[in-house]
Order: C-alpha cells, then sequence, then structure tokens
C-alpha cells in the first residue's frame, strides 16, 4: 500500500498548530503565515485557541485562588 503524499498545505497547517498550540501568540503566527489579518488565523485554528482559552482560564483560576 502506497503512503500518503504529503502536501505543502499539511505541512503549513501542521507548524501554526503546533506554534499556537505552544502558546505562540496568534498575531505571531498570523504574521509568519503570512495572513493578511490575525482573524484569517484565529478562523483557521480557532480549535487550537479554544485549548488555549481554556489554559488561560486555568491559569486565572490559579492567579486568584483564595488559600
Amino acid at each position: 500500500m502506497a503512503a500518503a503524499a504529503v502536501r505543502f498545505h499539511d505541512l503549513r497547517h501542521t507548524s501554526a498548530t503546533l506554534l499556537m498550540g505552544h502558546g505562540v501568540h496568534p498575531k505571531v503566527a498570523s504574521e509568519m503565515l503570512g495572513h493578511s489579518t490575525v482573524a484569517i488565523t484565529s478562523d483557521l485554528y480557532s480549535h487550537v485557541i479554544k485549548s488555549m482559552q481554556r489554559q488561560a482560564a486555568g491559569a486565572m483560576d490559579t492567579l486568584l485562588a483564595v488559600d
């Protein structure tokens, strides 16, 4: 069985997902990808941004925790 070809788009998508998943700001990822606006990046990679939002909410919980 032949292996599936990896397209340039697949590498680009993987790179963007990895960058944003490791906390790179969407604006920086947008610039690296050459998107004209951060909104395009946000729309395309909203699945990653949602996990970033959960992480931010968890961080806020930790920061505001009352001992």
